[in-house]
């Protein structure tokens, strides 16, 4: 199988001939791309001045010490790469098969609960040279394998990895979450805290970027955008990709080997009361020769819990996905919080 079967086939002219229409190429600008260093915590000994500054004027920063084993974080990324390479026809199928929970997606990062992509409006951008698996880690079965077969068999070590990573991940989500609730001096109850992040919503998105012909130019792997989560973990591999806007410029985050990247998403902006922010970024790969590999945690808010600011409308998380949905539908992309400060209407 050539390895271009494995990608979706809008996916294919791109990796062999360049950028046709149909995919999201970035304006050109005269200037390069400046590397830039984030904030780095220590998860060992959480420094809450260095904590604040980060989430007051980043929205990101670069997690060291954290606990979860590294060979688990490269058995994870081998076994997810192995099954994206399967062929496209074969990824579409994979979940249903064992009748998963997981999905395939590609094309967008824009997925509904079920992680299905949306269909998007026609003002959308064009097609993301993304694909990936979306992984609700609540509701993982005790096993994917029906038979001996070796594809079934892969699926099931990458559910009992995936499944190991979360718990780790998870644990460091509530541990910063309550840490950076210490900074806004907020004193929550357990039920609150649950309110605000609901352990049960987490999941996982194991992302696959592919290589792209010279002459595509600067083709976006996933477009400008905030994450709706309290918080979000990255892992990526060495390629690098991964650009943020800070005061009004985009940057280049470096990978570092051996860390974590969290960002903070919409309802910790909204939580905070906008004293914390939501970070925009996107992904744009400076080597097209390679692919690029990640895999990202996200945890929201309990459903129905209502999220009260002086900044923005009370509103539910739920309400708030709705919406999103809704605006991705109709107008191609997120609105987001400008949807629920106080002088913008709701056009659910």
């Amino acid at each position: 199988m050539s390895i271009t079967e494995s990608y979706p086939p809008a996916f294919r002219r791109v990796i062999n001939d360049g950028a046709p229409s149909g995919t999201a190429e970035i304006e050109s600008v005269l200037v390069q791309d400046k590397d830039i260093d984030i904030p780095v915590i220590d998860f060992e000994c959480l420094d809450k001045d260095i904590l604040t500054e980060a989430c007051r004027e980043w929205g990101i920063f670069r997690l060291k010490n954290h606990g979860v084993p590294l060979p688990l974080m490269s058995q994870l990324q081998e076994i997810s790469e192995s099954l994206l390479s399967l062929p496209f026809e074969n990824k579409q199928k994979l979940f249903a098969a064992v009748n998963s929970p997981m999905s395939y997606f590609w094309g967008t990062p824009a997925l509904n609960r079920s992680g299905d992509a949306l269909k998007r409006g026609a003002q959308a951008s064009n097609v993301s040279m993304v694909e990936g698996f979306n992984v609700p880690l609540s509701k993982l079965p005790a096993s994917t394998s029906c038979d001996d077969d070796a594809q079934h068999s892969e699926l099931e070590s990458f559910r009992v990895l995936i499944e190991e990573y979360g718990r780790h991940i998870t644990r460091i989500a509530v541990s910063l979450f309550e840490a950076i609730a210490q900074t806004l001096n907020l004193e929550l109850s357990s039920h609150q805290r649950s309110g605000y992040l609901l352990e049960s919503t987490g999941l996982i998105r194991v992302y696959r970027y592919p290589p792209s012909d010279k002459t595509a130019g600067e083709v976006l792997g996933m477009e400008v955008h905030t994450d709706s989560s309290v918080i979000s973990i990255l892992k990526e591999d060495e390629t690098g990709g991964l650009e943020i806007m800070k005061d009004e410029e985009w940057f280049r985050v470096k990978p570092v080997a051996d860390t974590l990247i969290v960002n903070l998403g919409d309802m910790m902006q909204a939580i905070s009361d906008n004293e914390y922010k939501s970070v925009e970024h996107r992904v744009k790969k400076k080597d097209m020769t390679t692919k690029r590999h990640s895999v990202c945690y996200f945890v929201f808010p309990q459903r129905d819990y209502v999220i009260k600011s002086s900044n923005y409308k009370p509103f539910t998380y739920s309400e708030f996905e709705a919406q999103v949905q809704a605006d991705v539908q109709s107008l191609g992309t997120k609105i987001g919080l400008l949807r629920f400060t106080p002088e913008s209407p709701l056009f659910l």
